[in-house]
């Protein structure tokens, strides 16, 4: 990409379209195109059409897309499958219309098998049966890399597919039930401590600019608040499935690089079938028991962790294979320590919530 050249991103405002328009900002890239819902209903197949026809984009980066955590996913399965697959479609078709010069697609690395083999590789997708618990999202999600396969063999486009591992950051969702393992962590734990501190008002606040409380979650902050000896915070599973995480820093770091990458090395890493799939990732996995114990001890939470073992944990182990990318320069930049630091910062100031 030119600094000059007119790049798209949809979904500009979510985590991760939000850290691709940072990134792309400050190094200089100066014909830039986003537009809120408001201005742009991306399910609308004529609002998208008339958008590409009108704005000509060469090259668009995909970020736009609905997303949230195990309940989420449970309790809204037809949004998560519908509101995906049109997104997708939508802008997919509308780049090859007009003749977009490259397309990156961020997908989800609950693409893969819930039991594929670890770490997880390209060539693992559609080897078994999904995750149930978040099934639809992850059927879109193969829906939108197929879709890029077939525009490639059947008209040469060049449109790619990254798969990222869970991702956290600024800008982040921190709504209970529909948060990922990170933020949701971090605010849990910073109720929890508020709980303990007896910050009654505080919490209060939170809930009023972060998003209501689950009852649950509220029960259990007013026993960490009540004077009994064992002040225990309960988090859902049993802490033993295995999770990699990457800084969102990091996954827009590396799609830039590959959408900057020579002509003859992005058309190899769609394959000799047009297969646009890439693994971006650490390379590391944590338990999710160790990475409570992380945020907590980030979070300044100093009560125990009790694990509710009737609640589902999801997929036993979720680590990409990222050799691919790898063998290409790229790596992450972030450590874990550095990342959820930087997260908690983020998160106090976006809703203003330091004392």
């Amino acid at each position: 990409m030119n600094k000059k050249d007119k790049i798209y991103i949809a979904g500009h405002t979510g985590l991760v379209g939000s850290a691709i328009l940072r990134l792309i900002l400050s190094d200089g890239y100066d014909n830039i195109l986003v537009r809120t819902h408001g201005e742009l209903d991306l399910e609308r197949q004529e609002e998208v059409e008339t958008f590409f026809k009108s704005e000509k984009p060469e090259y668009v980066f995909l970020a736009a897309a609905k997303v949230g955590g195990i309940l989420a996913n449970s309790t809204y399965p037809a949004e998560f499958i519908y509101t995906n697959m049109i997104i997708e479609a939508n802008i997919i078709h509308s780049a090859y219309q007009t003749g977009v010069k490259r397309l990156l697609f961020l997908g989800s690395s609950c693409i893969y098998p819930k039991f594929a083999p670890q770490p997880m590789k390209e060539e693992y997708l559609l080897t078994g049966q999904l995750e149930p618990t978040n099934e639809p999202y992850a059927i879109a999600k193969i829906a939108g890399i197929k879709l890029c396969q077939a525009y490639n063999r059947q008209y040469g486009t060049t449109y790619l597919s990254v798969m990222p591992t869970n991702v956290y950051g600024p800008d982040d969702h921190y709504d209970l039930e529909n948060s990922h393992v990170i933020p949701a962590m971090l605010r849990k734990f910073h109720l929890a401590k508020l709980a303990m501190q007896g910050e009654r008002e505080m919490i209060k606040k939170d809930e009023s600019l972060a998003g209501r409380i689950p009852q649950d979650v509220m029960d259990n902050l007013r026993a960490l608040s009540s004077t009994s000896r064992k002040k225990t915070f309960k988090l859902w599973g049993t802490g033993s499935p295995r999770r990699e995480i990457l800084y969102v820093d990091d996954l827009s770091d590396a799609c830039v690089f590959l959408m900057n990458l020579k002509d003859s090395q992005f058309a190899a890493m769609l394959g000799p079938d047009g297969l646009p799939l890439i693994n971006i990732g650490c390379g590391e996995d944590y338990t999710i028991r160790d990475l409570a114990s992380r945020v907590a001890g980030i979070v300044g939470y100093t009560g125990e962790i009790e694990w509710d073992h009737k609640k589902p944990d999801g997929t036993p182990r979720k680590l990409l294979d990222i050799h691919r990318i790898s063998d290409l320069g790229w790596k992450p930049k972030v450590s874990l320590d550095q990342g959820i630091k930087l997260a908690y910062q983020n998160y106090l100031a976006r809703y203003s919530l330091n004392h």
